[in-house]
């Protein structure tokens, strides 16, 4: 397992890699002056030159990227172009608020999800699966943007029963933690119950009722646990989607997280600030990956031995 992991590592540097070239071009070629709007439309074309000068930003292109290289094999993300401040330092302020969401939010899908799923499969065809299947397909077809608008129109300006907006008590994570998780709740569901109703077709499952066990036992203890192997794939993929798409509730629910600070940042052509969110967001991504494929050799040792007789077979 040590050397997977290793090799996966190594896969990832030139990926990260192209990630940052990608955004720094993206960022280079894209309209606006930072300089002109960090100034202002009263300051002077020798102000803007001079800052201009200052950032770096008169320099060619190739070689503002080698810079930005340099910095990154040094640890460093560059300074924010708004406060002065370290990138690092902004992102790390603002990185807590961002997975305590993601976290609450993928937490509540699974805990609402996969109980669904699993009732959806013991209950197949029945009226309860009818309703479960419906209401996965609503949290999927269903844009989390549009339900945070909804659920704010309802929950705060009709009923006034929570707050619309801000982060100053655990109330205010209610309409996020529901806008963010309905995704995964549906897509949790959906895979619970076909991984379940596959797996509850295997031979161990029928001796297992042979045996006289109860059925309770018989779908948690022996199904549920094979079932999981493709579910925890999910988990994983939808905790990463949840730090992608918290980028908008974020700016919807005025959130102080990384998305809101990189919306800002974009708004601003706070260069620096945007690409080091985008590169800790991918470095976030390829780290859950990664403890997948460690999570898997948990849930079936088979797995870890067919991955370590593939590498070294190779």
């Amino acid at each position: 397992m040590l050397q997977l992991i290793m090799r996966r590592l190594l896969i990832t540097l030139p990926m990260l890699l192209g990630l940052t070239l990608l955004v720094f071009t993206m960022l280079y070629f894209s309209p606006g002056d930072p300089a002109r709007i960090i100034l202002g439309d009263t300051a002077s074309e020798e102000e803007v030159l001079a800052l201009r000068e200052e950032l770096g930003l008169n320099r060619p292109f190739w070689q503002q990227y080698i810079s930005y290289l340099h910095g990154l094999l040094r640890g460093e993300l560059g300074i924010s172009y708004q406060t002065g401040l370290p990138v690092i330092a902004e992102i790390r302020a603002r990185l807590p608020v961002t997975a305590k969401l993601a976290l609450l939010s993928i937490g509540f899908a699974m805990l609402v999800g996969i109980p669904l799923g699993v009732i959806s499969a013991v209950r197949q065809n029945s009226f309860i699966d009818n309703l479960a299947r419906l209401v996965s397909l609503l949290g999927l077809t269903m844009p989390n943007f549009w339900l945070a608008l909804l659920l704010v129109l309802f929950f705060s300006v009709q009923l006034g029963w929570l707050p619309p907006s801000g982060l100053y008590g655990p109330q205010y994570y209610i309409l996020p933690v529901l806008s963010v998780s309905s995704v995964s709740i549906a897509t949790f569901a959906r895979m619970t119950r076909s991984s379940l109703l596959e797996t509850v077709r295997h031979d161990y499952i029928r001796t297992a009722r042979a045996k006289g066990l109860a059925e309770r036992v018989v779908i948690l203890r022996h199904a549920l646990r094979n079932a999981l192997i493709p579910i925890v794939t999910v988990v994983g993929m939808q905790l990463a989607s949840v730090l992608g798409g918290a980028v908008v509730n974020e700016q919807i629910f005025a959130i102080p997280g990384v998305g809101k600070m990189m919306i800002d940042a974009i708004k601003a052509r706070n260069y620096p600030l945007v690409q080091g969110g985008v590169l800790v967001l991918a470095l976030l991504y390829v780290l859950l990956n990664l403890g997948l494929d460690l999570l898997y050799g948990w849930l079936d040792p088979r797995i870890c031995m067919q991955m370590d007789g593939q590498v070294g077979g190779h």
